[in-house]
């Protein structure tokens, strides 16, 4: 598996910046509940590529990131043309699986619209069995009070 670059495994968080497109909402100018799903997983996935997580050699081993639960809560709509910051944590990673927090807020006034908690589990494939997480992965985690 590739080496992680030390200079990045300090930081474990990632902000996606966003303006909401007139294709993410419905035909009052709320956002649709897929568009705040499909900017969780961009930035989840930015984040993990940013920390090392190489994507790339992980599937060519037969390795895959899997989506095993998605804990979604929507606190407040954003709306078409608002500016968005969805900030994304790796909370926590154990032996086969890692957790990942992401909150979504309107940038006018920070007001929280969506907190997603994920578990994600690494699956050798074809066999689909979990396997253990890289052990750079553990020391990649947030501190509790930095997530």
């Amino acid at each position: 598996m590739k080496e992680f670059n030390t200079h990045i495994i300090m930081n474990s968080q990632y902000t996606l910046n966003y303006r909401v497109m007139y294709y993410d909402t419905d035909a009052g100018g709320v956002v649709h509940n897929l568009a705040y799903l499909r900017w969780v997983e961009e930035a989840r996935t930015k984040m993990a590529i940013t920390l090392g997580m190489d994507y790339g050699t992980m599937a060519k081993e037969g390795r895959h990131l899997v989506l095993v639960s998605h804990e979604v809560h929507y606190h407040s709509p954003a709306f078409l043309a608002d500016e968005i910051h969805v900030n994304t944590c790796l909370e926590k990673v154990e032996k086969s699986s890692m957790y990942v927090k992401t909150e979504i807020r309107r940038v006018e006034n920070d007001k929280l619209c969506v907190s997603v908690r994920q578990r994600l589990a690494l699956v050798q494939m074809p066999q689909g069995r979990p396997c253990r997480m890289p052990a750079e992965w553990v020391a990649l985690a947030a501190p509790q009070e930095n997530c």
